[in-house]
């Protein structure tokens, strides 16, 4: 037996919807990262787009918690670092595998898959993140973050693992890095 679920966030970004999916729906354009926490991002498979994998290896020895999702500014796959930061809770994490199974770039929808270790490892048989930007102006969208799980029943006790607080604030500092930035050319 299985247990299914689901966790969701919306979040209002003062930004257009095409600039925010420039950094939610790319690899090479993304700019949310925890430096100190990831060793290397590597697209083993693919160029980014639909289908590709993403092997992620946090830095050795690094443990994450609540209490230190300090995040900065770089240059590396964003949803690399909401999956790292699912790995939160004082959990050592070893080098886990990511698949982008959609990128809708005309709905800017992305969806990614854990394909090998991270939540795997703790039971999980699906841990899916889907990204979504709906505009609500021109100046604005909505990011809705949703992750999809499926554990094994005898790992239920790793559901409190599941945390969409790292997409909250990931949201918070694209808004930001957007923000700032607003000088660069319009995306609309």
């Amino acid at each position: 037996m299985k247990t299914y679920g689901s966790v969701a966030t919306e979040m209002e970004i003062q930004a257009p919807a095409r600039k925010a999916w420039a950094l939610y729906g790319t690899v090479d354009l993304t700019v949310v990262t925890v430096p100190k926490y990831l060793a290397a991002v590597d697209i083993v498979e693919g160029d980014g787009g639909e289908g590709s994998i993403a092997k992620l290896t946090p830095l050795t020895g690094t443990t994450f918690t609540l209490s230190r999702l300090d995040i900065r500014f770089s240059f590396i796959p964003r949803v690399v670092l909401n999956s790292c930061l699912g790995c939160l809770y004082r959990q050592k994490c070893s080098p886990f595998y990511e698949k982008f199974t959609k990128v809708d770039n005309k709905h800017m929808v992305k969806e990614t898959e854990i394909t090998q270790g991270g939540f795997l490892d703790l039971g999980f048989t699906l841990y899916r993140i889907r990204f979504e930007n709906i505009p609500t102006g021109k100046k604005s969208c909505i990011t809705r973050t949703t992750i999809e799980y499926e554990v094994k029943e005898e790992f239920v006790a790793n559901l409190s693992r599941v945390s969409i607080l790292p997409s909250i604030n990931i949201a918070k500092d694209i808004e930001a890095y957007l923000l700032a930035h607003q000088e660069h050319e319009d995306c609309e």
